[in-house]
């Protein structure tokens, strides 16, 4: 009752908000719920609300899938969705004031669809809790700003010099510069919706940038900000004028957008398990490195949950393609930075834009924490280019990434069941649809989407 206070409180406190959205993130990472007017926000606050089950297992289009469970076997029955610990948060983005209520799925009995991508985390990091250790995440967003409104994609014109450079700008003030009214505005969005945005980056890429968010112990709420990142950055694009875009590769001779993860492991008394003072880290870290290597090939589809992410996925490119591990090396698919020992931590490089984020800290988290309780060794860090070491190799193609998730013995031990048939049913479904796809009617249905 507490918390629905909060919840109502806030509402009193912003007269102004006409209406909310209450929303779950499905397997694709798609926002689903409804839009209801501020008078009947209390019904939502106190008593939850209800949609089928089957709308967290949607495509890409948002269409029913085919011989789900979920459907008509089951009589397409209704789940209960609460609001998560995050409450209320604005959407700056939109023209009319509005409050977004973040919500999750839960059976009548009030035990969690297991479904629901956000309890496939909660899940995980109850492991974690049960052992009395506390995962501190980072991720590293990167994006595209897109001009869509002609028939190929380009880069924006700058708003301050009327511009549009059409070149990689890795690291460039300038071009920070020439979108600064979008990014301060972006930063300002950030603060309003309490997502702690940091450094700010342009990237190789075409009107490609990334921002940092900054490391938390809370894995659920570090989903949760990265979820809210994406729906900001595109809505305030949007705003401005143009498009955002998470999609893995828009542009083919270009490198794509990754989410990268760093991560750490803190025990009962606060301690990070992975310092050992030095610049070698921990057996504990090398532990946690191997169960991230064990169950890369199979994960893939969490990584890579889309046709377009293997564009990315290409030898010297900036991505990953081998499986292995590396200190400060960011050709490999796991690196160890350096710095303060203190800090000792894994980055997990895999991962493009266009992944879900409850799902890709589930796997990762699972995978290290996997790797922690069989007491896994690592091989040998490698040194030198990745791309050159004749490496086993990461799915190269979305078929075979979705038989080796169907067919591996690791996946069962992270995600559960029922989550992992009903990812397999979507993403078969998908690229039966998809290959009937022109290119360009590929990245239209991406470029908005994920």
């Amino acid at each position: 009752m507490a918390r629905a206070d909060q919840l109502k409180t806030f509402l009193r406190k912003n007269p102004q908000i006409r209406t909310i959205r209450a929303a779950a993130a499905d397997l694709n990472a798609q926002p689903r719920g409804k839009r209801v007017p501020t008078r009947f926000a209390d019904k939502v606050i106190e008593d939850g609300t209800r949609f089928p089950m089957s709308v967290l297992n949607l495509d890409i289009w948002g269409e029913d899938i085919d011989d789900s469970p979920l459907l008509f076997e089951s009589g397409d029955r209704d789940g209960i969705l609460f609001p998560t610990e995050r409450g209320f948060l604005p959407m700056p983005w939109l023209e009319a004031p509005t409050a977004l209520l973040p919500i999750w799925m839960f059976h009548e009995d009030g035990h969690p669809f297991e479904g629901d991508p956000r309890h496939a985390l909660r899940a995980v990091l109850d492991r974690y809790r049960a052992k009395s250790l506390t995962p501190v995440v980072a991720c590293e967003l990167e994006f595209f700003l897109i001009d869509d409104s002609g028939r190929n994609l380009e880069v924006p014109v700058s708003p301050r010099s009327g511009k549009r450079r059409k070149a990689a700008e890795t690291m460039s003030i300038r071009t920070l510069d020439q979108f600064d009214i979008f990014f301060t505005d972006l930063y300002d969005a950030c603060e309003e919706m309490d997502i702690p945005a940091d450094t700010a980056i342009s990237e190789a890429g075409l009107g490609q940038f990334e921002i940092n968010l900054m490391h938390g112990d809370d894995a659920l709420r570090a989903a949760d900000d990265a979820w809210f990142f994406k729906m900001l950055v595109k809505g305030m694009a949007r705003r401005h004028g143009f498009a955002a875009s998470f999609m893995a590769k828009p542009y083919e001779d270009y490198p794509g957008s990754g989410l990268h993860t760093h991560f750490s492991i803190l025990d009962r008394e606060g301690r990070n398990i992975f310092d050992d003072g030095g610049s070698k880290g921990t057996d504990a870290l090398r532990s946690a490195v191997a169960g991230c290597l064990d169950a890369m090939y199979d994960s893939t589809l969490i990584f890579a949950p889309h046709l377009n992410s293997y564009d990315r996925l290409v030898p010297d490119a900036h991505a990953p393609t081998g499986i292995s591990w590396a200190y400060e090396n960011r050709t490999s698919a796991i690196r160890v930075p350096s710095g303060n020992p203190k800090a000792r931590r894994i980055e997990h490089r895999v991962a493009g834009g266009d992944v879900n984020p409850y799902l890709l800290l589930a796997t990762i988290l699972g995978a290290a924490l996997d790797g922690i309780e069989r007491g896994a060794e690592a091989p040998p860090p490698i040194t030198g280019n990745a791309y050159a070491q004749g490496l086993r190799q990461i799915p190269s193609d979305w078929m075979s990434a979705i038989d080796a998730f169907e067919a591996s013995e690791i996946i069962p031990r992270i995600l559960p069941a029922d989550l992992c048939r009903n990812l397999l049913l979507t993403k078969r479904q998908e690229v039966f649809y998809m290959n009937e796809l022109s290119p360009q009617e590929q990245v239209t249905i991406y470029l908005d989407t994920v």
